[in-house]
């Protein structure tokens, strides 16, 4: 039997877990195995939410002292309460436990998301809105990927066409520079006076060279 100082040492650590939680799910755990429940729990952790199964008593004075509505005493059953990391994650969970354990009397029993009480119904339709939110999201996702695809694609083509143009524009500083040189030694032949049919014979030696 607890002491009256334990009883005040675990309501304590129930107030600051429950302040510290973004929602919490109370649950009916009776007829349940401790393998299914351990299983629960360690889906429960991938969150980074936890599992406790205390008396309703204790529980219930946790609840009013962290200024969270309801009564957890009118519930039936062994309650157990999931503290969840973020608003939705334990609901879910829960929700997929009894899915998959449909042969088992677990079943949820309520919750409160901050201060506000839940019922059976709005922890259900948590969990499924969850659901679908994590729909829409992955669908989103495909989309960015797609788009990203397709932009890394068209960036690679235009990364191509640059590089024709630069390829272009060197043939012709090239050809500019080559007709320059042409043009000096013509000028040079003409500034000497050059003798009848030399500047002719240039030009045909320059048509040649870039023939």
């Amino acid at each position: 039997m607890q002491t009256r100082q334990a009883k005040e040492t675990l309501v304590a650590e129930l107030v600051e877990k429950i302040k510290s939680s973004k929602a919490v799910v109370y649950a009916n755990y009776k007829g349940v195995t401790v393998k299914d429940l351990t299983g629960m729990r360690k889906e429960l952790a991938k969150s980074g939410s936890s599992w406790q199964v205390m008396k309703k008593t204790l529980l219930n004075i946790a609840l009013k002292e962290a200024g969270v509505e309801g009564n957890v005493r009118e519930l039936p059953g062994q309650i157990g309460v999931a503290f969840s990391a973020d608003e939705v994650a334990a609901a879910k969970t829960l929700a997929d436990f009894v899915k998959a354990n449909k042969g088992t009397m677990f079943s949820i029993e309520g919750g409160a998301l901050g201060e506000k009480m839940l019922s059976v119904d709005e922890v259900k339709a948590l969990a499924e809105q969850t659901a679908k939110a994590t729909g829409e999201i992955s669908q989103q996702i495909a989309g960015i990927q797609t788009a990203t695809q397709e932009s890394v694609g068209a960036i690679k083509e235009i990364s191509s066409t640059i590089e024709r143009l630069s390829e272009i524009s060197s043939t012709i500083a090239a050809a500019v520079e080559e007709q320059g040189a042409a043009e000096e030694r013509v000028g040079e032949a003409l500034g000497r006076h050059a003798e009848p049919g030399e500047v002719a014979r240039l030009i045909r030696a320059e048509i040649e060279r870039n023939a």
